[in-house]
């Protein structure tokens, strides 16, 4: 028997809770609630799970703050963060952060389910034509989302970051657009400046661990008035 899917809920209103982890359990995942922040960031550490949904407004520990520890000790883990209609911030600095989808509320249990099976299918996939590549020195193994740096040490990307990065060595050779990469890796329409400082900020953040100086990049470059694109010297 396969395994039931676990799924960590963290939401402070019961009734939206409740909602939330019957609508997951009856599609047959295995439900963890916690109904305040700090619970919420002690079990997104500690318990095996494989997906977070964490709500932005929370009592003892906001939102941002879990999803950004989250993403320093568990960076693969994929999280979608529910935020409140009209609040175009809170879904921009969710990206900035690191989640890997959102939901605004109110929502359908329809679209909650397809964002999570999204997300999970996105986190399980690995592409058959990519295992490693070696870009500038550093050694990227997308199996483990791991780089290993010019100096030999390692570092671990988030989900997201793998993700961005991978689409850049599938399509290395053209520069992609911001758009492009909202549409393909974040799954959501092109949106507006808002969205495109989402995207350049994944990039400081990717470039960042890739020790990949922004004003002279070896691995991931900027195209001006298009977007970015792999480095030519690429090689598995």
């Amino acid at each position: 028997m396969i395994p039931k899917k676990t799924v960590l809920v963290v939401e402070d209103d019961a009734a939206i809770r409740r909602g939330l982890a019957d609508t997951l359990q009856f599609a047959g995942y295995a439900v963890i609630a916690c109904g305040d922040g700090q619970e919420g960031l002690d079990t997104a550490i500690s318990a095996q799970l494989d997906l977070v949904i964490l709500d932005v407004m929370l009592p003892r520990r906001d939102g941002f703050t879990i999803l950004a520890e989250v993403r320093r000790t568990r960076p693969a883990l994929p999280v979608i963060l529910v935020t409140a209609r009209g609040a175009e911030q809170d879904r921009v600095n969710g990206l900035q952060t690191g989640a890997d989808d959102y939901v605004v509320k109110p929502f359908s249990s329809k679209e909650l389910l397809a964002r999570v099976a999204a997300v999970l299918r996105r986190s399980a996939e690995r592409p058959s034509d990519i295992g490693r590549i070696t870009v500038a020195g550093r050694g990227i193994d997308f199996d483990r989302r791991e780089v290993e740096l010019p100096d030999h040490s390692r570092v671990l990307l988030s989900e997201k970051e793998s993700e961005l990065l991978r689409y850049l060595v599938q399509n290395r050779g053209r520069a992609i657009s911001r758009a492009e990469l909202l549409e393909r890796v974040w799954g959501l329409p092109a949106g507006g400046d808002s969205a495109t400082r989402a995207i350049d900020m994944h990039v400081v953040n990717l470039r960042g661990k890739l020790g990949d100086p922004s004003d002279r990049p070896a691995v991931v470059l900027t195209v001006r008035g298009k977007g970015y694109m792999l480095a030519a010297e690429a090689s598995r």
